[in-house]
């Protein structure tokens, strides 16, 4: 296996790394200065920084970088863009900066591959030029929805016309200021095979029966301005061309979407576990204590000695799912997605983890970016599936490699 960068990566990463040391890391604590704070979303505004670097961002050629297609994004290969993402991992803010932010990727990737023309005009091309945001309504509040066969939305066709209801929560980008359209999944063909059923379906957010519950906190805290909703569905009426790709194709949908966004999700995590290291180190480099330097208290160079072995070993495995999903298809390798899924956010998780005990009360204050870390890599252990049912697919795939390997010899 080769995991070298291609030139055109090799030269992005640096660009971007030089652009993130010099534009964005200096504006982190004016970004998040300007927030409103709260969960009454009606008053988030998007941060005058924010877009201030995303026009920077543009202009320098670091812009949807996500997209494999070389005239809408940069061309990267799956492996090229993991390296790009763990960069983008470092901070809150870059993934928006660059328009590689969940769940807008996710979404343009649908209608990049699946959309209608029509579609590709009204959604995708402004969500491309970072004018729009939009939100992903899959998850539900009365339905373990980590099985999404349990997913009891309706999206009902009626002539010309589908008619969504149902509640949705956890829906990302619900709350943010530019946020126009939403991807609602709901049952369309209730008769059909199990994984046949569901439909895929364009909402905008101001139809009629569209109704903002709440956002939903994370630890205390909204993710503003993009924020995490409740949001009800009541018979709200779309144009039937608002269907991605057709009926009961929204689990193929899911499936095309979720592949490469778990090597995003998990490099990032890899990049926050890598930024919470170099603050732990430094903390322990420069903080006294009992007369020594933290680095040489206790089991403290254990713990950082273990938190760079773990990161090397997640790093490893996300970069050969990556070359896997570039050789054979995100299909083929669905063992080392669940694998990673399961991994890199552990492994983010205890090295923040780590950091945090290091900076004592600071690592749990807003003056070092930890808990927005922790908060990240926590919440990736139950988003796009919960560690569990990661860890019964790859059980389940084994077996049955084994098991065909019997029947062979």
């Amino acid at each position: 296996m080769d995991f070298s960068l291609s030139p055109t990566a090799t030269e992005t990463l640096e660009r971007l790394s030089a652009f993130v040391s010099q534009h964005v890391l200096p504006k982190e604590a004016e970004y998040f200065a300007s927030l409103q704070g709260g969960g009454d979303f009606r008053k988030w505004k998007q941060p005058t920084v924010m877009e201030q670097l995303k026009a920077q961002a543009k202009a320098a050629g670091l812009w949807n970088l996500f997209l494999p297609d070389s005239e809408q994004g940069t061309g990267l290969s799956t492996l090229d863009y993991a390296s790009v993402a763990e960069a983008m991992g470092h901070s809150a803010l870059l993934p928006e900066v660059f328009n590689c932010n969940a769940p807008d990727s996710g979404n343009m990737e649908v209608l990049h591959r699946y959309g209608s023309p029509e579609q590709k005009e009204r959604w995708l091309r402004p969500l491309l030029a970072g004018e729009i945001r939009s939100g992903f309504a899959m998850t539900e509040p009365d339905v373990a929805s980590s099985d999404a066969t349990n997913i009891a939305a309706t999206a009902t066709i009626v002539g010309d016309e589908v008619i969504c209801r149902g509640r949705k929560w956890w829906c990302s980008g619900l709350g943010h200021p530019h946020c126009r359209v939403l991807i609602f999944m709901g049952v369309s063909l209730p008769d059909a095979p199990k994984h046949q059923r569901h439909s895929m379906v364009l909402v905008p957010i101001d139809a009629p029966g569209v109704r903002i519950e709440r956002m939903l906190p994370v630890f205390g805290g909204y993710d503003e301005p993009f924020g995490h909703g409740e949001v009800t569905f009541d018979d709200v009426r779309v144009p039937l061309s608002n269907l991605i790709a057709g009926p009961g194709r929204g689990f193929e949908i899911a499936q095309g979407r979720l592949g490469p966004g778990r090597i995003h999700h998990c490099m990032r995590a890899i990049g926050a576990a890598e930024r919470a290291l170099q603050l732990l180190c430094e903390r322990a480099s420069v903080r006294t204590a009992f007369g020594k330097p933290l680095a040489e208290l206790g089991g403290n160079l254990d713990v950082i000695a273990d938190a760079r072995m773990q990161i090397e070993q997640a790093r490893l495995l996300v970069l050969k799912t990556a070359w896997l999903i570039d050789r054979v298809g995100a299909k083929a390798a669905m063992s080392e997605i669940s694998q990673i899924k399961v991994i890199a956010p552990q492994v983010a998780c205890r090295v923040i983890d780590a950091a945090i005990q290091i900076h004592g009360g600071l690592g749990v204050s807003s003056d070092v970016p930890l808990t927005a870390l922790y908060a990240y890599a926590r919440v990736l252990r139950i988003a796009d599936g919960p560690d569990e049912v990661h860890r019964a697919l790859v059980g389940k795939l084994e077996l049955r490699r084994h098991q065909l390997g019997k029947d062979r010899a």
